[in-house]
């Protein structure tokens, strides 16, 4: 990787504090929404953090009021056709150019959807960076995790939470398919039918409860509970979590996750290349994206950052 010896980022912070590699995702005035740079520079990341000599563990956060609200969807859903701008990484005619991406997402048009999985094929390999780090991937949540923000919190290893987060994936009510397909590998098959047939958030309380985070903390303790793990992770010789991560991580790989992700990946594509997924994106076009997330929302009872599913 060329560029990771010097690293140009807009959507992230990195820097080195002790044995500490820090991630931050910082888009805070968008929730620190995904964009197609986001994956790419998050593997350059985790890249430099694995061979720098000093580094023992990667701490994954965000700025702002939460984690991560999933992907920047008013660039696909509520604008039409405005995919974000061409650079070095999204060369024209290419499989991740904007304009290629719109048209191959016409209603009136085939859809290819070799297409859509090679651009989103792409998100998933940066956020299992995390999984394939050599180094452990603790990550932090505040106020929300959702949709594909839940990418980067479960590729991570352990998930340290605040009690009053929520942390879920609406989008399996419409227009998505988790990509990374870790679920049932976080917390097993019945709870994650119950959460992905229903699109039911959990609370960082719920999510500990349920085994999905390690910790959960008051907001006000989260931070410092956050810290002590990671400094007592960064207390190990790099060469024994190396190979306490090789260890574990071959079980969640003899259980077929790579072959799950092409499948979830395709799933997602065709999500939004249903009837029900145009007339989603239609909707956010006319009325706005927030508004369309509303209307998918309030029948669960769920809208916003206080609607948790109780039962």
């Amino acid at each position: 990787m060329s560029h990771v010896s010097k690293l140009e980022l807009s959507t992230l912070t990195y820097e080195v504090t002790g044995r500490v590699a820090r991630i931050t995702l910082n888009r805070p005035s968008r929730g620190n929404g995904i964009t197609m740079d986001m994956p790419q520079e998050l593997a350059l990341c985790v890249e430099k953090a694995n061979i720098d000599p000093n580094v023992h563990v990667i701490a994954l956060s965000g700025n702002g009021s939460g984690f991560c609200g999933g992907y920047d969807l008013v660039e696909s859903a509520q604008a039409e056709g405005n995919l974000g701008q061409l650079n070095a990484s999204r060369p024209k005619g290419s499989t991740l150019d904007p304009i290629v991406q719109m048209q191959n997402h016409n209603p009136a048009q085939t859809w290819d959807p070799m297409l859509d999985y090679a651009m989103m094929s792409r998100n998933v390999k940066g956020f299992m960076s995390l999984f394939h780090s050599e180094k452990p991937v603790v990550c932090k949540v505040h106020g929300y995790c959702v949709a594909g923000g839940t990418d980067m919190a479960l590729c991570s290893d352990l998930l340290v939470i605040a009690e009053d987060a929520k942390i879920g994936y609406p989008p399996a009510r419409v227009w998505g398919c988790p990509t990374t397909s870790i679920w049932f590998h976080r917390i097993g098959l019945e709870k994650a039918k119950r959460l992905l047939f229903t699109g039911d958030c959990l609370t960082g309380k719920q999510a500990q409860e349920w085994g999905l985070a390690i910790e959960s903390a008051p907001p006000a303790e989260l931070d410092a509970r956050f810290e002590a793990l990671v400094q007592r992770i960064a207390l190990m010789p790099v060469n024994q979590l190396i190979m306490m991560k090789l260890l574990l991580n071959q079980s969640v790989m003899q259980q077929g996750l790579h072959t799950t992700q092409i499948l979830g990946t395709v799933f997602d594509g065709i999500t939004r290349h249903t009837e029900e997924g145009y007339q989603f994106q239609q909707d956010s076009m006319a009325q706005g994206f927030m508004q369309a997330v509303r209307q998918r929302d309030e029948p669960f009872g769920d809208f916003g950052l206080d609607g948790f599913k109780k039962g």
